[in-house]
């Protein structure tokens, strides 16, 4: 059974860091591209950031890139999310997940399940 757990929920001021962590189980995830989503309130859900398989490859959204570090231990089966300078616009729920397919190297956002999300962790970045 596929698990994903998020942690890390926080409330910063603008400017300010947090660090988000995922530990997965269920499947062999050291196999699978990583990813982290966000969904604010009235919005769809978005992908933030990816990992690929092998740990090298990333791709950020064009609002995060620089702030934003994405990453994994493998042997932990866990992905990480650093996140420096917050933003107010960076409020949102925050969700990993895994690719459809292992050893890809694919990590656009049709790529990523749809049918499998943690509870996610709610990050707040007031003004």
């Amino acid at each position: 059974q596929v698990q994903l757990v998020e942690s890390g929920v926080g409330l910063v001021q603008a400017g300010g860091s947090l660090r988000l962590s995922c530990a997965a189980s269920g499947r062999p995830f050291s196999a699978y591209n990583m990813a982290w989503f966000r969904q604010a309130p009235g919005k769809e859900r978005e992908l933030v950031a990816a990992i690929t398989w092998t740990g090298g490859p990333t791709y950020y959204r064009d609002s995060v890139k620089g702030p934003f570090t994405i990453s994994r231990d493998k042997a932990k089966n866990t992905v990480y999310l650093q996140m420096n300078n917050l933003k107010p616009e960076d409020t949102a729920g925050y969700y990993c997940n895994f690719a459809k397919e292992r050893y890809r190297m694919t990590m656009n956002r049709n790529s990523f399940e749809e049918n499998y999300w943690g509870q996610g962790t709610q990050v707040t970045v007031s003004s």
